[in-house]
């Protein structure tokens, strides 16, 4: 509310009152009696007045803070769903590498039957070829363990952000309901 607004509303209320102790006055009006009267309810006036820009600054000062917090809580949510996601993915791809070296590991072993060789490749050349894939396959697999760990705590890391986060928020949200209460008139 402007200044010019509040002005006139004080004008309009003090008008009013006067009006009313007119009408009620049938007989002449005593400058003396109602000046200290209207004296006090303008500067009752003036206080509710600045009560009120108070009160409507904090309003939105914590309707602000509440709006950013939102915000940065959404962006948090948002950079651990696609952590969880990743972290995911990394462990699918984990599992699959565990998959191949179990499986070329049993045909190293004897449990599974050595691929049969195309005519050109000979057993032992064909174990030499799995015990190559084997070694490529368990350094794919440290890496990829690497990555999930990786992720992991990526993961935890902006899980506790979140929840900073959302701690912030709830304690934004209880200052704005203190500040509610504090606002409602008087029974």
């Amino acid at each position: 509310m402007t200044r010019r607004a509040v002005g006139m509303v004080a004008a309009a209320l003090v008008l009013g009152w006067l009006a009313a102790a007119q009408a009620q006055s049938p007989g002449a009006v005593q400058g003396g009696d109602i000046m200290p009267a209207l004296l006090a309810e303008v500067r009752g006036l003036r206080i509710a007045m600045e009560q009120m820009t108070s009160a409507n600054s904090r309003v939105q000062l914590a309707l602000g803070r509440l709006q950013l917090q939102e915000q940065r809580m959404t962006a948090a949510n948002g950079r651990l769903t696609e952590a969880r996601n990743q972290l995911a993915d990394a462990q699918r791809h984990a599992a699959q590498l565990q998959e191949r070296v179990a499986g070329l590991e049993g045909v190293l072993s004897g449990q599974h039957e050595l691929p049969k060789a195309d005519g050109k490749t000979t057993p032992d050349e064909m174990r030499k070829i799995i015990t190559h894939e084997l070694a490529q396959a368990q350094r794919e697999m440290n890496a990829s363990n690497g990555e999930v760990m990786r992720l992991t705590n990526q993961e935890n890391m902006l899980a506790n952000e979140l929840s900073t986060e959302q701690a912030r928020w709830s304690d934004l949200n209880q200052r704005l309901e203190d500040l509610e209460r504090s606002l409602r008139p008087l029974k």
